[in-house]
């Protein structure tokens, strides 16, 4: 009797760990090179900017003349929209932030509801600008080119331009010390559009329905800090800082002593983990000292340096 019992939980065991390696293969992420990757570049109307397995593609709103505080914007200083497309089971994972006007918020939401995708957040970055300018933070999963359509479709219902401009050549200059910026700041920056670009990793993996989003800076869920000259050494700084909750008021404080207005706090996601919260600033001044300001603010969070 005891050695039939024995051999029976054997079978059990065994048809156990049969159906849990049968739902680790069900559940293993798609290949990057599983999507029709041109196919998707076509239907967006640009190419992708490539990050290991993600494809993300930028949506700047170019056709925007937005000032704020007598500061003429650049599309990569806080217009910058993006969707980021991460292979998954079933097809591919997209994340996305669009930058919109008033008018246009509804009509793309009802485009982007009745094809499936998720509205994960709408809010403001900046305060004052005129126009005024919001921000629509979108997912969804399943098959990429329908994700693709569903995209191109709702960004139609705005004006959001659904071609890619050829870029500027040569690129416009970045006149600031961007050497003692990143020295400052811990990470080397980035020139892009006349905008000087950093991301601040935060230490700890972010996941989202239990994927991995990685790399963090594609996906969006990196502190990203932007510097526009503004003549004489001076810089319109924006961007947003990527918190847990612990750290959002340290960090209010750290950027208010420096003379740094925080201009929104919000999420992003829906149910990513760990919880994270997203702080949006604004100053425009002398770029080192806010740089320090900037620093002073990093050292209350969980990022990486260097």
């Amino acid at each position: 009797m005891r050695r039939r019992t024995l051999c029976h939980a054997a079978i059990m065991l065994a048809a156990a760990l049969g159906v849990v390696l049968g739902a680790a293969q069900f559940i293993a992420p798609a290949r990057a090179d599983d999507i029709n990757w041109p196919a998707i570049d076509q239907t967006l109307g640009r190419k992708a900017a490539v990050s290991d397995d993600v494809h993300r593609y930028g949506f700047p709103r170019s056709d925007l003349s937005v000032t704020l505080d007598g500061v003429a914007i650049k599309p990569a200083l806080a217009l910058g929209g993006w969707v980021a497309f991460k292979p998954a089971h079933g097809g591919a994972m997209v994340m996305g932030d669009l930058v919109l006007l008033e008018t246009e918020i509804n009509p793309v939401m009802a485009k982007m509801i009745a094809s499936g995708l998720e509205i994960t957040a709408v809010h403001n970055h900046l305060l004052r600008a005129s126009p005024a300018t919001f921000y629509m933070h979108v997912a969804g999963h399943g098959d990429p080119a329908k994700l693709a359509a569903a995209i191109h479709d709702a960004l139609a219902a705005s004006k959001t331009p659904l071609t890619a401009a050829a870029p500027a050549s040569p690129p416009p200059a970045v006149d600031l010390d961007t050497a003692k910026l990143d020295q400052i700041i811990g990470t080397k920056g980035q020139a892009n559009g006349g905008v000087y670009q950093f991301t601040v990793k935060r230490r700890d993996p972010v996941t989202q329905a239990g994927m991995p989003l990685a790399p963090v800076g594609a996906m969006g869920v990196a502190i990203g800090i932007n510097f526009q000259p503004t003549g004489g050494g001076k810089a319109a700084i924006t961007g947003d800082f990527v918190l847990s909750d612990n750290e959002v008021n340290p960090v209010i404080a750290a950027l208010l002593e420096n003379g740094i207005e925080v201009t929104a706090l919000h999420s992003h996601m829906l149910d990513e983990q760990p919880r994270l919260l997203f702080m949006h600033f604004w100053a425009n001044d002398d770029a080192i000292k806010l740089a320090k300001g900037l620093r002073a603010a990093l050292d209350k969070t969980a990022s990486a340096k260097g």
